[in-house]
């Protein structure tokens, strides 16, 4: 008996659905594989910032600060004045350490010209005590024939004692001039000493006028004028503008598919229709631990564990490469980033 129609249409409805069923559950399996791969070959994160270099501005010298031309979150460029500490103490002991050095030069001179007495007197006394020599030699033999005395040349080997020991002297008078005079070598160190106590004194002049290292922006200025600025500690600091770079962090199951030159795109979300490329610098080595710490010598370990593990994330620093005046970045606006891989 032949089916009818009725029994021929829920067959084929049947068939049909189980078709579509199929190829339903088979797109999914490919979806979810391509979604997969697409999720682990082009890693993505929101939990990325921007960030920058913070440098503390600190000056060399210590003094009241009389000048303040910038304000906070000022943008400067390189070599812009940041703060000027009052520079008349410095100034009236450069002032006094270049006299001093005046002086050093006439003090050289007058060495100089009395190495050369001394030079002079050694030649004179040695002179002198060549004819003494040379007188003794002429009468020594005459004694034997009684046309001198014995008291003749008696006297004539006092004197050439006498000349001898006058050009030892000579000689420790001119050694002691060249020691007076500092000089080893070309160089002299007494001269030598008294310029770089100039220079010291005109350098430290020259740090009263704090400048910025480089372009950036004015940050955590807190001060004005009066305030007294001590040496070595930060008065304000500077957001540095050269290298900005984002902080991503990934899961720790994304890192392998992560490395360093792959490019990557950002989208800050004050600027979301702006994309920004990236290339990765680096991945990050190690994370604290609260768990396994040490206090006071011993390990610390939680008395209790979690039975769902939560992946760790470590940092991806990522350099940010194009720049727009238009779209200025901000340090810890929050990022989106995806990971492009090599290209």
């Amino acid at each position: 008996m032949a089916p009818d129609a009725g029994e021929t249409d829920s067959i084929a409805r049947v068939v049909i659905a189980r078709v579509l069923s199929g190829a339903i559950i088979v797109a999914a399996i490919i979806v979810g594989i391509y979604v997969t791969r697409l999720y682990y070959v082009y890693p993505r994160t929101d939990d990325a910032y921007v960030r920058a270099n913070i440098v503390g501005v600190a000056p060399h010298v210590s003094g009241p600060i009389v000048s303040l031309p910038v304000v906070d979150n000022q943008q400067v460029h390189k070599g812009d004045l940041l703060f000027e500490v009052d520079p008349r103490p410095y100034q009236d002991v450069f002032n006094k350490l270049d006299a001093q050095l005046k002086l050093t030069y006439l003090d050289v001179n007058a060495y100089e010209d009395a190495i050369r007495a001394a030079t002079a007197e050694q030649k004179r006394r040695e002179a002198d005590a060549a004819y003494a020599r040379q007188y003794l030699h002429r009468i020594e033999p005459l004694l034997a024939k009684h046309y001198v005395t014995a008291n003749d040349v008696f006297n004539a080997r006092s004197r050439v004692e006498a000349e001898e020991a006058g050009v030892r002297n000579a000689e420790s008078e001119v050694k002691r001039a060249r020691n007076q005079l500092g000089k080893f070598g070309d160089i002299n160190a007494r001269l030598k000493a008294a310029e770089a106590e100039v220079a010291d004194a005109r350098l430290n002049i020259e740090y009263c006028y704090v400048k910025a290292p480089f372009d950036g922006y004015v940050t955590n200025l807190n001060i004005a004028v009066g305030q007294y600025a001590n040496e070595g500690r930060d008065v304000l600091a500077l957001v540095d503008n050269r290298v900005w770079y984002v902080i991503a962090n990934y899961r720790e199951n994304f890192l392998s598919h992560i490395k360093p030159g792959m490019k990557a795109d950002v989208f800050l979300l004050a600027y979301p229709n702006h994309r920004f490329r990236g290339t990765v610098q680096g991945l990050g080595w190690a994370l604290y631990q609260t768990n396994g710490a040490t206090i006071e010598g011993l390990p610390a370990v939680e008395p209790t564990l979690n039975w769902v593990r939560l992946s760790q994330r470590f940092p991806v620093r990522i350099t940010l490469d194009d720049r727009d005046p238009n779209y200025p970045f901000r340090m810890g606006a929050t990022a989106v980033v995806t990971i492009q891989g090599f290209r």
